[in-house]
């Protein structure tokens, strides 16, 4: 009979609730809890009366009661932290908002006050960390009430500020340390110090052909692995001088460097196929002299014969003018093989140009040569009005000793002789 008594009481109280009732509701609720003392839903309705009411210490002792009786639903333990709060017990809430976590690691109301308590008790790095996961598993915008959006946009704003200024005092406390070194020896710890700071990512190595492992996934590499960049960027104003007697004739032989078959589905590359906004003059494709082209740019022609250009059997060397034109960029992509290692030498680079590769953005500059290892994601834009044009040839990926390049020759002309495809070098 008390059951069934308790059952029509508590419901006849859900009743007066709904009608905005309040004291009634109240009432009714009390005589559930003096003939069920830990019905959890009873003392959960009373203690938010309670709350409402703005008698906090009779709201939190519900909700603790209630929690007491049914300890493993969040919804009553976020209830209670909530009446922790309003009660100044910065401790118990955090406490309270841990069981909620012990339960659901993921449960976002829990991670966005636990975050909000972070900040408002000072606790900056820790409110930091909340805000971010708060934020990777909040729902959709439209699912937040507006309160809600507000203060996780907040909070979002709070981690960023603390991150860059967290990023300001490392690079601070790191200004001796870093002045003493060349950024060639820093240049690995800068980057796993600015990965850690947010400020970058660090890419890995997508090959569309050949892979070769356990090389060094170096965006750029360093200088002194070639030791003939300073022959080649002596003679960049001979080959730039050839290159504007090309564009002089009015750019024949130069061809869209993107040219897909017809039919071929909508990708990325949509918009360059077939475009002379992104176009080439070859003067080594695919292992093979371009005997024509050599011939009208023989200075060039030559200096790619004195250098130590790659030779993988029937693939390599290539070796190009790339013209960029006003207003294009090519959009991230990755390369073939990190076997090779790309060079460019600029030739002409109006303002507003630029590269990147995985997380680090350089600009060309006129006759200062690099390389880097294009199978990590990189993109390049010319923003200005005027054309932008690059010598590129590739090499050897520096870290392969010589009796591997041999072996790989080895199998390109074994897959060739069983007529095997194992993709070409263009990328």
């Amino acid at each position: 009979m008390i059951d069934t008594r308790v059952t029509q009481i508590f419901a006849a109280a859900m009743a007066e609730q709904r009608g905005g009732r309040h004291e009634a509701a109240v009432q009714l609720l009390e005589q559930v809890i003096s003939l069920a003392p830990d019905h959890p839903q009873a003392l959960n309705s009373l203690g938010t009366q309670y709350l409402a009411r703005g008698e906090m210490e009779k709201a939190r002792d519900c909700f603790a009661r209630a929690v007491a009786a049914d300890p493993d639903q969040p919804v009553l333990l976020l209830n209670l932290a909530r009446a922790q709060r309003e009660l100044g017990d910065a401790e118990g809430e955090r406490a309270t908002l841990d069981r909620v976590l012990a339960i659901d690691a993921r449960h976002f109301a829990a991670l966005l006050r636990k975050a909000h308590l972070a900040q408002r008790t000072h606790r900056e790095s820790e409110a930091a960390v909340l805000w971010q996961q708060a934020a990777a598993v909040a729902p959709p915008p439209s699912q937040l009430t507006a309160e809600v959006r507000a203060l996780l946009d907040q909070g979002i704003a709070f981690a960023e500020r603390f991150r860059l200024d967290f990023g300001t005092k490392i690079d601070a406390g790191l200004a001796t340390a870093r002045a003493e070194l060349t950024p060639s020896a820093r240049r690995r710890v800068d980057a796993a110090i600015d990965t850690m700071l947010g400020r970058r990512r660090i890419y890995s190595n997508v090959c569309d052909g050949l892979h070769i492992p356990f090389l060094p996934a170096d965006e750029f590499f360093e200088r002194s692995h070639f030791p003939w960049f300073d022959q080649l960027e002596a003679a960049t104003d001979a080959v730039r001088a050839e290159l504007v007697s090309l564009l002089e004739d009015g750019h024949e032989g130069f061809a869209p460097y993107v040219q897909y078959p017809s039919g071929y589905p909508e990708s990325k590359w949509s918009e360059l196929d077939h475009s002379e906004r992104w176009s080439a003059f070859f003067l080594w494709r695919h292992g093979s002299r371009i005997d024509d082209h050599c011939a009208r740019c023989p200075a060039t022609a030559a200096l790619l014969q004195s250098l130590p250009l790659a030779d993988h059997f029937g693939r390599a060397p290539t070796a190009f003018f790339s013209l960029l034109h006003p207003r294009t960029r090519i959009p991230p992509h990755t390369g073939v093989t990190n076997a090779r290692t790309i060079v460019h030498l600029p030739l002409i680079v109006p303002p507003g140009c630029g590269f990147r590769v995985g997380g680090e953005i350089r600009e060309w500059r006129v006759g200062e040569a690099f390389a880097f290892d294009d199978t990590i994601e990189h993109e390049a834009w010319n923003e200005s009005d005027a054309l932008r044009a690059v010598l590129i040839l590739d090499v050897w990926n520096p870290y392969i000793r010589a009796e591997e390049r041999a072996l790989i020759n080895e199998f390109f002309a074994a897959a060739g002789a069983a007529g095997l495809s194992v993709g070409t070098f263009d990328g």
